[in-house]
């Protein structure tokens, strides 16, 4: 059921091309926005958010993640695999277990795919910024006790840093090093794709979170190009403002 159309969306009319962005220096008081509560449907950029479910339920059980389960995320985020992350749904309780991750950690215009579609989530760049804020930066949850342990959130960054190689567009036009997971989606109603990218980026030794959604593309490649445009020009505002 993950990546599949949901029947209750072949009504909807196909939608123009459009973008969202919400980005930041991390540590730093910089802030760029482009319709950042605009909903998107998440494709597999909802693995990130099932993963930090996952560490979520292992922290409040107080023990780590089993070696299973980091077998199941490794697959999940490295290589996208389908499979893995829908294992991980049904183990972190699908959308409701999804639902209550995301309002620990801030993350208020997110709700989980209905009825078993984890890829159908629906997100905006703005939660998905709040949603590397809590993987990479150490400020207090908004919920004291609440967010991701030191341990998590380095289980969370290594998985994105070995994304495989050609799963590293999106975001990671905009610097070096990329950690970072994306997302991409033809909708079976139009035809039309969905494409997301979000993590962190280096330039210039300054470090930035960006997360870029859309939709509405013709082509997967076109997609990948308008994220990847979008990102460099958010970090290009945020280098500018703080020069």
């Amino acid at each position: 059921m993950s990546t599949e159309e949901h029947p209750a969306e072949a009504h909807r009319a196909a939608p123009a091309p459009r973008a969202s962005v919400a980005a930041a220096e991390q540590g730093g008081p910089a802030r760029t926005f482009t319709a950042p509560d605009s909903p998107y449907v998440t494709a597999s950029l909802a693995k990130t958010g099932i993963l930090t479910a996952l560490l979520l339920r292992a922290q409040d059980a107080g023990r780590a993640p089993t070696t299973a389960e980091l077998a199941a995320a490794t697959e999940m985020i490295t290589t996208s695999d389908n499979a893995a992350a829908g294992r991980l749904w049904r183990s972190i309780g699908g959308a409701d277990g999804f639902d209550a991750a995301a309002r620990r950690l801030g993350l208020t215009g997110t709700e989980g795919g209905a009825d078993g579609y984890w890829g159908l989530t629906r997100t905006t760049a703005r939660d998905q910024l709040a949603l590397l804020q809590a993987v990479f930066d150490t400020q207090p949850a908004p919920v004291p006790g609440a967010g991701l342990s030191r341990d998590s959130r380095a289980v969370v960054r290594r998985l994105l840093r070995g994304v495989v190689p050609d799963q590293r567009w999106g975001v990671s036009a905009a610097g070096a090093q990329a950690e970072l997971k994306n997302g991409w989606l033809p909708r079976s109603a139009t035809g039309l794709w969905v494409v997301n990218s979000a993590g962190r980026v280096t330039r210039d030794g300054r470090r930035f979170l960006v997360a870029v959604l859309s939709d509405g593309h013709p082509t997967m490649e076109s997609g990948v190009e308008a994220v990847a445009t979008a990102a460099r020009s958010a970090v290009a505002t945020l280098t500018a403002c703080a020069s």
